[in-house]
């Protein structure tokens, strides 16, 4: 029927195949007049980030923990704490930088949760650093008396932001990445019905347009369906990279080369075995490239006599080539 292709909207920590909606990319809570709690799944992996991190982030209600630094966890919440009123009664850049250090767990963390659904050519890294402009934005824009916690309102945020910058990156538009998500509901919903795989009239009537239209939109979804070539070159195989399977007319052959080098030896040898007279003629004539007239007046004889000594030696070396054995 048709593949469905994810897109930067269908990625994220797992929720989004659940039907849950996900929040908007720069929602801020009060920037929308939103005042309830923000997502209570964000808060349980907050707190579970908290945990682990070794960046000093706090942890609710651990006040005997200690920080990675070897620090009491009070003591670490208290410096933060002097660090954003510090930042808030003059933002300046050198708090900021020093905020931004404080929570790049945070960023980390949430890259790595958007980055389980996409596809494995997207690098966590460059995901990172997406998110931290989205973290220098939350920091920037937190209101503190709000009351709410900063890690809940920073991780949307920094979602936000990667989500952002891939959609940026996307070339195929939103109202078809939409409508691939709504034609492959319709086959689940299809397939759990009919027990079978759903015909195209079939998935036109769910979806309420004509089977023209259904077609069309095959034809749109198929430009999306992109593929690397290093995936076809390497499937089912155990090569690298795709440049390591590509000839380079450039390169040296090495069987060539040991060719040569044989055949130099041969000739070498089957030149020591001619007389004088021949040895002479053929260095002149092949390497110091003499015509037979200036050999001729170098060995006081006539050009006919130099070209008779010539064909005289080629035959001997020929002769003593074919005698040397081949291997």
């Amino acid at each position: 029927m048709t593949e469905h292709i994810r897109g930067p909207e269908e990625a994220g920590d797992g929720s989004a195949g659940d039907g849950r909606a996900e929040p908007p990319a720069h929602a801020h809570p009060h920037e929308h007049g939103d005042h309830t709690e923000p997502h209570a799944e964000n808060d349980r992996a907050m707190t579970s980030t908290s945990q682990v991190t070794d960046a000093g982030v706090s942890r609710p209600g651990a006040q005997d923990a200690v920080n990675g630094d070897g620090r009491p966890a009070h003591d670490v919440d208290a410096g933060i704490q002097a660090l954003w009123q510090q930042f808030s009664d003059k933002p300046d850049q050198s708090s900021r930088d020093r905020l931004v250090l404080h929570y790049a767990p945070l960023v980390k963390y949430v890259a790595g949760r958007v980055g389980t659904g996409l596809p494995t050519h997207v690098d966590v890294g460059d995901l990172v650093q997406s998110g931290i402009f989205g973290l220098v934005d939350a920091i920037e824009k937190f209101d503190q008396e709000r009351g709410l916690r900063f890690e809940t309102y920073a991780m949307q945020r920094i979602r936000g932001a990667i989500l952002d910058d891939l959609r940026s990156q996307d070339w195929v538009p939103r109202a078809v990445r939409s409508k691939a998500k709504e034609t492959a509901r319709a086959l689940e919903r299809l397939g759990a019905r009919l027990h079978r795989t759903p015909t195209d009239a079939e998935l036109a009537g769910e979806m309420g347009i004509s089977l023209d239209d259904l077609r069309d939109f095959y034809g749109q979804l198929r430009l999306t369906s992109v593929v690397a070539l290093e995936d076809l070159v390497a499937a089912g195989k155990d090569a690298g990279s795709l440049v390591d399977t590509l000839p380079d007319d450039g390169a040296v052959d090495p069987v060539a080369v040991l060719v040569d080098q044989d055949n130099r030896r041969q000739l070498a040898e089957a030149i020591a075995q001619l007389t004088d007279r021949d040895k002479i003629v053929v260095s002149l004539y092949y390497f110091e490239s003499l015509t037979l007239a200036e050999i001729g007046k170098v060995l006081g004889v006539t050009e006919s006599r130099v070209s008779q000594l010539h064909t005289r030696a080629v035959m001997r070396l020929r002769a003593k080539l074919m005698e040397q054995p081949s291997g």
